[in-house]
């Protein structure tokens, strides 16, 4: 998994961002603190601000697979966290929560014509193991003697198993999420886009350069 990010990366890096021919009209580094963190303001983007239980599934399901992540460290390594009821119920609300968006997101994918035409086997692969892994986790967690192993031996395999999917799957998205904000931040600073104003007059004024002409 590493090798193929560091490839990746080094692939990344060989291209370099083109340069804007107009005038600034604000800041490169505003923009680019904006877009990295816009994740984290529904009330930016449209399709969040019309549709807050999107938003709202997003913020669950992410938080589902962070939890998964740090319960495969967990278990093996602080085993004595999961001796605590409060903490096994904790994490297996949480995993069940993102289980449930998982589900809805895949129904929601199989049975709306406008994604079944844009959605790859890639993306029905990605999303049904999620699914597996967050159901796994839930019967994983409570690790006492008493239990039988396959919960755990389920849960692991699954986890092995992303480790050599991941990186040639979408769910590596994550990995290009920096430098596609970045760039793209930059850009729309530069452009005076980012950040969002509040004043629609001021929004609606159209930049001019030093000599008058229009602004790209």
């Amino acid at each position: 998994m590493a090798a193929v990010y560091f490839i990746r990366l080094i692939w990344l890096f060989r291209f370099k961002a083109s340069l804007e021919r107009s005038y600034p009209q604000g800041s490169e580094r505003a923009g680019i603190a904006f877009s990295l963190f816009n994740v984290g303001l529904p009330g930016a983007m449209e399709s969040t601000r019309k549709n807050p239980g999107f938003y709202a599934q997003f913020v669950i399901f992410h938080i589902g697979v962070a939890t998964a992540i740090a319960a495969t460290f967990i278990i093996p390594y602080a085993p004595r966290v999961f001796e605590v009821r409060v903490a096994v119920r904790l994490v297996q609300v949480v995993l069940g929560l993102a289980f449930g968006v998982g589900v809805i997101r895949l129904v929601r994918r199989l049975t709306r014509p406008a994604l079944r035409l844009i959605s790859t086997p890639d993306d029905y692969l990605s999303l049904t193991l999620m699914i597996l892994f967050f159901g796994a986790g839930i019967i994983a967690v409570p690790n006492t003697p008493q239990r039988a192993e396959w919960p755990l031996i389920l849960f692991f395999a699954l986890t092995a198993l992303f480790l050599v999917y991941v990186p040639f799957s979408k769910i590596c998205h994550y990995l290009y999420y920096p430098f596609s904000r970045y760039f793209f931040g930059k850009k729309m600073g530069h452009r005076g886009v980012f950040p969002l104003r509040n004043d629609p007059a001021k929004a609606r004024t159209v930049p001019k350069t030093k000599n008058g002409a229009l602004a790209e």
